[in-house]
């Protein structure tokens, strides 16, 4: 009997013990975890409201800059905003525009015609080749337009610069009617003047483009300088200097620096060491540091000729021989020392 009261004890103590057990196991478990709608996460672009698309007839247009102009990035458009249509879906500009961001606008370029202005028409508009802007000189206060900019025109043909190639990808074209050069007896080639009107609307066209784009002085170029070996123009006669000093347009050097080094060149017997192999490579790689797209071979040969007379075109129109003297040597350092590649 007592050994049946025994373990009757024990089974109650043992399912006493069980039981709480259980209770502190049940006491701890974690409660299952109810699933909440999602909510949509505020993100950055949301905080900060962007201005608005404006929409003119079922045509959109984004017309403020959200982005950094420091950086050379910006979100604006000139023009009404392309969007694809894809069949089935609807595209929307509720996070439009992404900052991250800039203009394909990169290089401005200047030609002349060769042609007078009815022919000039014709050429640009109705064969294979163009430019978004024909300056003509008429004596009026019209540019003609010929090209959309966010389109490429056929201006530049084959082209580089400084680490760029094919320059109608990223540059717009002014065309100017001037009937270019003729050459006399002894090859050397005689250029035509340009009008004034023709220069002040020029200015005032560049002026524009390059502000709107935000293209630096090292990008407003001459066809010639882009391809020195097959083309001359604007050629020497076009003002250069007189857009850089009363419209901040373009490149020029300081004239203290030209002098410094100009003085370093003659200080030295700098004709006995023209022809030096060594001195002509140094050359060679100084234009090709400026921008020029031109090979180092140590020679003067026919390529580095036009690219010096190209360079002289623009920077040192007095003189436009093609030979490498004091004078445009200074100019060249010069340039170097004020605007390197960054």
């Amino acid at each position: 009997m007592r050994k049946t009261l025994y373990i009757i004890g024990l089974s109650i103590i043992a399912f006493s013990c069980t039981s709480q057990k259980s209770s502190k196991k049940k006491a701890y478990w974690p409660k299952t975890a109810t699933i909440q709608p999602k909510t949509a996460t505020k993100t950055q672009a949301q905080d900060k409201p962007k201005p608005q698309i404006t929409n003119d007839h079922g045509v959109e247009f984004f017309t403020t800059n959200i982005s950094d102009p420091t950086k050379n990035d910006n979100t604006v458009s000139y023009g009404s905003i392309v969007s694809a249509k894809p069949a089935g879906y609807k595209v929307v500009k509720t996070y439009f525009p992404a900052i991250a961001q800039n203009f394909r606008q990169r290089y401005l370029i200047l030609h002349y015609t060769a042609l007078p202005d009815d022919k000039s028409i014709t050429v640009l508009t109705q064969q294979a080749v163009s430019a978004h802007y024909l300056v003509n000189n008429t004596g009026d206060n019209e540019i003609y337009q010929l090209v959309d900019e966010n389109k490429r025109s056929y201006h530049a043909g084959v082209s580089s610069w400084r680490n760029d190639k094919n320059l109608n990808d990223n540059s717009i074209g002014i065309e100017i009617v001037n009937a270019g050069y003729t050459a006399d007896a002894t090859g050397k080639k005689l250029f035509v003047p340009f009008s004034d009107d023709q220069v002040k609307k020029v200015a005032a066209l560049a002026k524009d483009i390059v502000t709107r784009y935000q293209i630096p002085a090292t990008n407003v170029l001459a066809h010639s300088d882009i391809a020195p070996t097959r083309k001359q123009d604007p050629g020497p006669f076009f003002p250069w200097k007189k857009l850089y000093d009363e419209y901040q347009i373009g490149m020029w050097y300081d004239e203290a620096s030209k002098q410094s080094y100009y003085d370093l060149a003659t200080s030295t017997d700098f004709t006995t060491k023209y022809n030096d192999p060594t001195f002509i490579s140094s050359t060679q790689t100084a234009l090709q540091k400026f921008g020029y797209g031109l090979d180092v071979s140590g020679q003067w040969d026919d390529a580095t000729k036009k690219t010096i007379e190209a360079f002289q075109y623009h920077f040192r129109p007095q003189n436009y021989d093609g030979i490498m003297d004091a004078e445009t040597w200074a100019i060249l350092q010069a340039l170097n020392q004020k605007y390197p590649i960054k």
